[in-house]
């Protein structure tokens, strides 16, 4: 086994995927590809069962059939958009369709793939979104790089003033770093602190040393 894989299997150890589709062999072959990557799954193939899981446990990743029990499950895209937790989800349809595709992506889906799904490119690509929550450095010390879920979804100047905060500066001091004024870095730290399910400043520290 190369470093490379062993890194993998080492990160995804502790993520969980909802696979979400009435599909059993989509499932099965999802499940054995994210499986060999080292991520936990639940399979779903019922809307109540999903929405069930959901609350009792967040998944890291969500792969979501279009369509489930008859029904539309953008609504349950928004919904998971909605509970700012920085969850991806990827959807899957049954057929091309521009206006879906369109409108999930609106509505935050990380990408949406055409089945019969390439097991193996889902993955990729759930791989890829995840690399983006990694690469955080909290500060000097030598901590490394940790993970923080929906690290993602911030901007640049958001990541910026993220990094600030964990080195322990006071938004004046943010400011002057940065060449903005304290109220902006408040306005950053706010919507850092909404994305990443934060409900002050001292709980967005906990998410950073804890994550």
């Amino acid at each position: 086994m190369n470093s490379e894989v062993s890194y993998r299997l080492f990160f995804n150890r502790d993520r969980l995927v909802h696979i979400v589709d009435g599909d059993m062999p989509t499932c099965e072959s999802l499940e054995g590809a994210f499986r060999a990557e080292g991520f936990q799954t639940a399979i779903l193939t019922e809307r109540d069962a999903f929405v069930a899981r959901l609350n009792q446990r967040r998944p890291d990743v969500v792969v979501l059939n279009s369509r489930l029990d008859g029904e539309d499950m953008l609504p349950a895209l928004k919904g998971i958009k909605e509970m700012r937790a920085g969850i991806p989800v990827f959807m899957m349809t049954e057929s091309p369709d521009i206006d879906g595709t369109v409108e999930a992506m609106r509505l935050g889906a990380s990408d949406v793939f055409v089945k019969p799904v390439d097991s193996e490119r889902v993955v990729r690509a759930v791989r890829e979104v995840l690399r983006r929550d990694v690469h955080f450095t909290p500060g000097p010390e030598g901590m490394g790089d940790v993970e923080i879920r929906g690290f993602g979804q911030l901007t640049p100047r958001e990541r910026e003033v993220l990094q600030l905060i964990a080195n322990g500066q006071s938004n004046k001091e943010a400011g002057r770093e940065l060449g903005i004024s304290p109220r902006t870095i408040e306005v950053h730290r706010a919507r850092v602190m909404e994305k990443l399910g934060a409900r002050n400043t001292a709980d967005l520290i906990r998410i950073i040393l804890t994550s």
